[in-house]
């Protein structure tokens, strides 16, 4: 039952990730999107597979996207973890790269809880991100858990 649910988990994590991938693709230019790939560096970090990597070359930007559902009570927690988990491999993507790199925590709560600063997160992403729905998925994903667990 445990596995069963850590299974549904993930796939509301892959929902949430698919529908921000949908929403940045619709932007023009010349920009690499990177999905749950590893990313080659000098040294070895071993925290250097975001979920989503975003490389902007007219721009000079890159971001690290991960995404996460947590417990309500842990989401300002996660979202420093995230921040804190890929600060080497920020500063090695700036270096071999040479684009000005940041890392984005999308981090809702099962019931659809976010942060203060989530915000300010979804803002720098490019497309038309929409919170509300972002944490629609989220709640539908527990609901889905929660009937199967009591059925």
């Amino acid at each position: 039952m445990i596995i069963m649910m850590i299974m549904i988990m993930m796939m509301m994590m892959m929902m949430m990730m698919i529908i921000i991938i949908i929403l940045i693709t619709g932007q023009g230019g010349n920009v690499t999107i990177f999905w749950n790939q590893q990313v080659q560096t000098d040294r070895t970090i071993p925290n250097n597979k975001p979920d989503i990597i975003i490389r902007d070359i007219e721009k000079g930007t890159c971001m690290l996207i991960d995404v996460a559902i947590s417990r309500d009570r842990n989401v300002v927690t996660k979202e420093a973890e995230k921040i804190l988990k890929y600060k080497d491999l920020t500063i090695e993507v700036q270096c071999m790269w040479k684009v000005k790199t940041k890392v984005i925590p999308v981090i809702i709560g099962a019931t659809g809880t976010i942060s203060k600063s989530f915000r300010k997160y979804i803002s720098n992403i490019p497309g038309n991100q929409k919170v509300k729905e972002l944490q629609k998925t989220a709640i539908l994903g527990t609901a889905h858990i929660l009937r199967k667990v009591l059925t």
